[in-house]
């Protein structure tokens, strides 16, 4: 396992848009962040397994498991992390969607979003952590 330092500085990304995916890792990679993609829920619970993560950007809508239902596993499995999550999609909020969010209290990226927007939601992200 990985010192809590290093998990600090490592995002898990999960999303199954390559292009997205793509952009994440770059635009974090460029701000000092170890980033890791996981194209579906199940991958990600695998990845959570292994790793540390410091920040999660979960899609609401995955093959496999959905954002939703990787949340709740989280919640039961891993409850520090479930106060580091971010999520998105492309679902601009469908009744359930948006009922969910709410819910969770936990900050939302809608899709499609810049590197700016990215960059802007992991910075008030990591300034509420560290209140």
């Amino acid at each position: 396992m990985n010192t809590p330092d290093r998990a600090q500085k490592r995002i898990l990304v999960v999303e199954d848009e390559p292009s997205i995916g793509n952009m994440c890792r770059r635009v974090l990679t460029g701000e000092g962040w170890e980033v890791d993609i996981a194209i579906n829920g199940r991958l990600a619970q695998d990845m959570i397994e292994e790793k540390q993560y410091g920040l999660c950007l979960i899609d609401i809508r995955l093959p496999k498991m959905n954002g939703q239902e990787l949340f709740q596993w989280i919640q039961k499995r891993y409850p520090q992390l479930s106060g580091r999550v971010i999520f998105t999609t492309g679902d601009i909020m469908s009744g359930d969607t948006e009922v969910f969010i709410n819910q969770t209290g936990r900050p939302f990226l809608p899709k499609p979003f810049t590197a700016e927007e990215l960059k802007e939601i992991f910075t008030e992200t990591l300034k509420r952590l560290t209140k």
